[in-house]
């Protein structure tokens, strides 16, 4: 149990309002078989060519102009076709490593819109998440989420769930532009915009790291052990809970 008297609750997503394996063996998979007849589709768009953009800056280039170029055997811009594949082959990269590439993110973010504005997707949420964001909001918390995944793709998430958009419960959301989720710094950030001391702000994730720098940045935490997550060690530093009703609010 958490009693919190707090104003603000700042939410992971995978792994605590959601079942990591949905993310895995769901939206990954839908992302990595859509990626390459999306690239064909969206090629000179200016979502896709901005998530292109960030791709070429996580890999090191100053523009995707310069990685177009680097992409070329005799330094000339490869044709649109073979930019596409080698797009693909990278996101794929990044995606076997799963490393929270914010160009990825961007571009993950891009293709599951379609998914979920079709209706092929709708987004897991463990069954006591919905009436505690009720109960929160009408105890008028500030309710905001902290993600690796992009904002976007947040705002479809949350407005396209099984339990129907709940995206209006949530009136902030950060991802990897903030900052790095386990640093200290992103979450001083964060805590900033809340415009609320970081004591008043509760921050419920899977994963201990980030629990960790949230603590060090002065907000309170709580350690969420659901279905399917890896294992973990209870801490006196972050109070573990398996579902967000043992979160009490103080009168």
């Amino acid at each position: 149990m958490i009693e919190f008297d707090g104003r603000g609750i700042l939410l992971d997503i995978e792994g605590t309002t959601s079942s990591i394996q949905f993310v895995y063996d769901v939206m990954f998979p839908f992302a990595r078989r859509e990626l390459a007849r999306y690239l064909k589709e969206q090629w000179d768009e200016t979502n896709l060519l901005q998530a292109c953009e960030a791709l070429a800056a996580d890999a090191g280039f100053d523009s995707f102009s310069q990685w177009q170029k680097e992409l070329g055997s005799t330094g000339e811009t490869p044709s649109p076709t073979a930019l596409q594949q080698a797009v693909v082959t990278h996101v794929c990269q990044l995606m076997d490593q799963d490393i929270k590439s914010t160009g990825l993110k961007t571009l993950q973010g891009l293709i599951w819109k379609s998914g979920f504005q079709s209706g092929e997707m709708e987004a897991h949420v463990y069954p006591d998440v919905p009436p505690a964001l009720q109960q929160w909001k009408q105890a008028g918390l500030d309710l905001r989420i902290y993600s690796s995944g992009s904002i976007a793709a947040q705002k479809l998430f949350f407005g396209h769930s099984v339990a129907g958009n709940l995206l209006e419960l949530f009136s902030g959301h950060y991802d990897t532009t903030t900052g790095a989720k386990q640093e200290t710094d992103s979450y001083q950030q964060i805590a900033t915009d809340f415009n609320l001391p970081a004591n008043q702000i509760l921050f419920l994730s899977d994963v201990i790291a980030e629990l960790n720098a949230a603590s060090q940045a002065g907000l309170q935490t709580g350690l969420c052990q659901r279905p399917g997550n890896p294992p973990c060690e209870p801490s006196s530093q972050h109070p573990l809970i398996t579902s967000f009703d043992q979160v009490q609010l103080s009168s």
